[in-house]
Parts: structure tokens; C-alpha cells; sequence
């Protein structure tokens, strides 16, 4: 499926299979997840390459290696994610800080992603997945999981924790924080009964709409909705020395709040991308915690309706493509 311009909608086209490069693997698709970046993709909302092929939750088999190619044999399983390359060269890659790489690739984004049957990806930027996870399973972790996990860590140690815009990567992260000893708090749109049972049934402790307070001050806030009128909301949840971190890629303007509600040595951060770190040490802990995703799976030709189902609220859990 490809986007030819942004705001168009994606549309099924026919390519030759391409042929990877010295350092890349060859990838036929078994699965892709939706990810709410993809929608930012098809918007325009942020930089990207038309015509493209979206998609960055890739599970697949190798098929086929570059020359130069290793940490994989033909007919593994791997996992393909949001950073698809990065120089290595700038400073920030010089400071294990790819994740803010001056000269970076991005899987769906600017070079072809996994809404297809096959992708050609880095090697190096490429996860070898847990057995315990089925292709279906594994999609999500490789976008909701990532970014969920990194922005935990960056969250801190405190133990009471909230999730504002409980979908794909909430629904991960609250497991991982629960499983953590953590007391998670979970925002959903108003009256979103529906949302607040399934965030309960993963063990939130509490569950309530984005316009409540919690019930308690909380250590830190992880917001995943797009929404930046959260981000005052969340500043008011925070205890002193709290921290709000902004999960996502793009976000609308955040408005103008009073000082004192940052005052108290409280803090606002954002996440950007991951590290192939990260990716190490989330898989290693999703097989330990027992991480169950929640999916809705579509054929291929269906990506345009599950873009739609996301961008309207109307998915449970995370949507997976399957080729």
C-alpha cells in the first residue's frame, strides 16, 4: 500500500521485489501494526518521503542478505522498527544517542516500510523477536512497545504512575509498569466506559476520564494522545518534583498554563524515536513480564479502514496488517 502525497489515501500498487544492499536483510512480511504515526505520515503532519510505503512494526522472515549483512541467518524472524538507520557519525551517535541521529532513516517514513509484502531493512537496526510472541503478538511491540518502554524509563522510579490515551502503547506500558510493582492510573476520553474496563482489566488501578483528577497525586505522566491540551493536565497531577513526559512524534500546540502549575521543580519532556538499546532491553523484559497484546487484525487491502478505525478511536488494543 502506498501514499503518494500527503492527505491521500493509501492505495494498492504492484513493485518489484526489491534487492538489499551490502549492510540490509531482504524481509518477507508476516505482519505490520498500525501506528498512529502512520496517520501523522498520511497527514503530512511530519516530514516524510511521497510516494511511501508506511508501516514500522514489521515482523518477518529473512529471505534474503547483503554481502556485508550479519546477526542474521536466512529464514529468521525479526523485527523491524520506527529507527531504520542512523549515521553513526554525528554527535549524538557518537554519544549513544542515535535516537537523535542529525542524519537518520525512519522505516514507513523516509524509506519504504511494512505495509506490503516484502521490505528491504537494515540489518543493524533490526530485532531478533521472542519465540513466546506469535507474528500478530509481536507487531505492536516494535512501535507501541518500544516508545511505551522508553518513555517509562525516562519517567523515572516513582511508583505511581498515569497513562493519558490508553491504545496501543498504553495498553503495553500499563503491563510492563504493573509488572514493575507500579500503581497505574489510566486516561481515557471522557466517558469512555468501554476504555477505562480494559484499561482495568490489565491492572490499572484506577481508570477515569482525561478531564478528572486522579485519585492521588501522581510521580510521573506518560501521554500518548496527540493532544497537547493534556499537557497542562497533567502538570496538575504531578506531585512536586513530578515529571510529564510526551510519548509521541506529533502533537497539537500545547496552550499556555500558569506557572505555578510547573512550579515545584515539576518537569515537561518529550520522547524521541529509540535506540536499538531500548529495543534490547524491552524484548528481554516483555518475555519476562508476560506481555499479551491486544490486536484486531486486517488484509492488506484494508489498511485505509484501519488508519480510519484509529484515527476515529474505534480500536481496542493495537491493528495489525497482514499481507
Amino acid at each position: 500500500m502506498q501514499i503518494d502525497a500527503p492527505m491521500a489515501a493509501p492505495r494498492l500498487v504492484e513493485r518489484p521485489i526489491p534487492m538489499p544492499g551490502a549492510d540490509e536483510l531482504l524481509i518477507e512480511i508476516a505482519a505490520c501494526g498500525v501506528c498512529r504515526t502512520d496517520l501523522h505520515v498520511a497527514d503530512g503532519e511530519i516530514p516524510a518521503r511521497y510516494p511511501i510505503v508506511p508501516g514500522h512494526e514489521i515482523v518477518g522472515r529473512v529471505r534474503a542478505m547483503g554481502s556485508a549483512a550479519e546477526g542474521f541467518a536466512i529464514g529468521d524472524r525479526v523485527g523491524v522498527p520506527w529507527l531504520g538507520h542512523a549515521c553513526g557519525t554525528c554527535p549524538y551517535c557518537a554519544a549513544g544517542r542515535e535516537n537523535l541521529c542529525d542524519r537518520p532513516e525512519f522505516t514507513g517514513c523516509t524509506r519504504d516500510g511494512g505495509y506490503a509484502s516484502h521490505v528491504v531493512a537494515d540489518a543493524r537496526f533490526c530485532f531478533a523477536i521472542p519465540e513466546r510472541f506469535s507474528d500478530v503478538e509481536a507487531a505492536p511491540l516494535l512501535c507501541a512497545g518500544l516508545i511505551g518502554w522508553r518513555a517509562l524509563r525516562l519517567a523515572g522510579e516513582g511508583r505511581r504512575i498515569g497513562l493519558y490515551g490508553f491504545g496501543a502503547a498504553a495498553h503495553i506500558v500499563a503491563q510492563v509498569a504493573t509488572w514493575q510493582g507500579r500503581e497505574v492510573h489510566a486516561f481515557t476520553k471522557a466517558g469512555d466506559e468501554a476504555g477505562q474496563a480494559f484499561a482495568r482489566s490489565l491492572g490499572c488501578a484506577w481508570a477515569g476520564g482525561s478531564d478528572e483528577a486522579p485519585p492521588e497525586e501522581l510521580d510521573a505522566a506518560l501521554i500518548f494522545a496527540p493532544v497537547g491540551a493534556l499537557v497542562p493536565a497533567a502538570l496538575k497531577a504531578v506531585r512536586k518534583g513530578g515529571r510529564v513526559v510526551c510519548a509521541g512524534i506529533h502533537m497539537s500546540d500545547i496552550p499556555s498554563f500558569p506557572y505555578a502549575d510547573l512550579w515545584g521543580e515539576r518537569e515537561i519532556m518529550s520522547v524521541a524515536n529509540l535506540t536499538r538499546e531500548d529495543g534490547l532491553t524491552f524484548f528481554a523484559i516483555a518475555e519476562q513480564a508476560g506481555i499479551r497484546t491486544v490486536t484486531e487484525t486486517f488484509p492488506l487491502q484494508d489498511a485505509g479502514v484501519a488508519l480510519e478505525r484509529l484515527r476515529a478511536g474505534r480500536l481496542t488494543g493495537a491493528a495489525v496488517i497482514l499481507p
